[in-house]
């Protein structure tokens, strides 16, 4: 009886520690890629993608890109400036990735955030990597236009131009343009047969359509 007590107790403890140690949004999600990293790290001068649930529901990504070295740190539904205040210290920096694609802000106009507000939290995040990786490539992958969040266009728009015209005479930075492919043929509306059910997250002809934008960058 004393021996389970005293594992209750220290399950506890460590449970504690952790959360306490982290203790932002997705912290689950954070400490079982660390736990991964501790089994297998992956090499550095590798092609990571970070961000939010887009990166995170895209299954197959590695297998896209056979022979690349791919990292996908995709975190739940998380907003870009949740990157810059929690998360770059776990799974950004210690990669020492040469490639860097991003993909977030989609979350954060949706609880009521600014294009602008997109801009300057990217603007900050640009910066640090500038500091703690003044190698590696920025790729900024355009904020898409899901069907299920029209009434956030004019932001998402607003977002992907401020972020696209700061990038413009940037060094190792790239502007990627995602939305374009998921349109309807000569339209502005979103091709929602590219979306799951939800009308939020693509569907496997909407990663496809992804994927042809992003072999010249990743190759």
């Amino acid at each position: 009886m004393k021996i389970k007590l005293f594992l209750l107790f220290l399950g506890i403890a460590v449970s504690t520690q952790l959360q306490a140690q982290t203790g932002f949004p997705f912290d689950n999600e954070i400490r079982t890629f660390k736990h991964q990293d501790s089994i297998s790290f992956p090499p550095q001068n590798g092609i990571l993608f970070i961000g939010s649930s887009s990166i995170r529901k895209w299954t197959d990504l590695e297998q896209r890109f056979p022979g690349k070295p791919i990292i996908k740190r995709g975190v739940g539904g998380c907003e870009l400036w949740q990157l810059v205040d929690y998360y770059t210290p776990y799974i950004l920096f210690p990669y020492h990735p040469r490639k860097i694609f991003i993909y977030a802000g989609e979350n954060d106009i949706a609880a009521g955030k600014s294009g602008k507000f997109v801009f300057q939290e990217f603007q900050k995040l640009y910066e640090m990597i500038g500091r703690k990786l003044p190698d590696a490539t920025v790729y900024f992958m355009s904020i898409k236009p899901s069907p299920s969040r029209m009434k956030f266009f004019n932001e998402v728009v607003i977002a992907n131009e401020l972020i696209k015209n700061y990038l413009n005479n940037k060094p190792n930075s790239t502007y990627i343009d995602m939305s374009t492919v998921i349109l309807k043929q000569n339209s502005s509306i979103p091709d929602s047969s590219l979306f799951e059910a939800d009308y939020l997250h693509l569907n496997s002809k909407g990663y496809n359509k992804w994927q042809q934008v992003l072999e010249p960058y990743v190759n």
